[in-house]
């Protein structure tokens, strides 16, 4: 077996090296991209109208569902309503059978993805427990837009 010169050790140790940490980033880079497209985040009705949720990207809005804006079609499972933070009401289109404890003015939390035209697409709607549960969310939103509208009429 012939003996290597020291410096061709050291290029072989040098290599080995560099191709770890090329591995090790491309493993990092992978793993915060899939988090990255898993999260959800949640926003009120107030965040989402003023341009701080991503459009066509899939996160959670929660609020009150607002009196009167329930609308059932005839025809199939397509249900229209808004969710209202007391602030701003953000209208939602959702597809699907609700759960028994939807109604106007319960709240609810919903994932989907928000449209160009500004609408809401629910792909799933969570409806609280029982007669005083309100998910945390929603009711942290609820309130910061109570307090910004206080502030306002200041």
């Amino acid at each position: 077996m012939p003996i290597l010169p020291k410096h061709a050790h050291r290029r072989k140790k040098l290599g080995l090296i560099l191709l770890m940490i090329t591995g090790v980033g491309v493993a990092v880079g992978m793993v915060t991209m899939a988090l990255k497209e898993n999260i959800n985040l949640f926003f009120s009705p107030s965040q989402v109208l003023a341009g701080e949720a991503p459009i066509n990207h899939t996160f959670r809005i929660g609020g009150m569902v607002r009196t009167g804006s329930v609308k059932r079609s005839d025809k199939s499972l397509d249900v229209n309503f808004d969710v209202t933070d007391t602030a701003k009401n953000l209208p939602v289109v959702y597809t699907g059978i609700l759960p028994d404890l939807f109604r106007e003015g319960q709240g609810i939390v919903a994932m989907g993805k928000l449209r160009d035209d500004g609408v809401f697409v629910a792909s799933e709607v969570l409806a609280k427990h029982d007669e005083t549960y309100m998910p945390p969310e929603a009711a942290e939103a609820i309130k910061n837009a109570q307090k910004m509208q206080a502030t306002l009429k200041e």
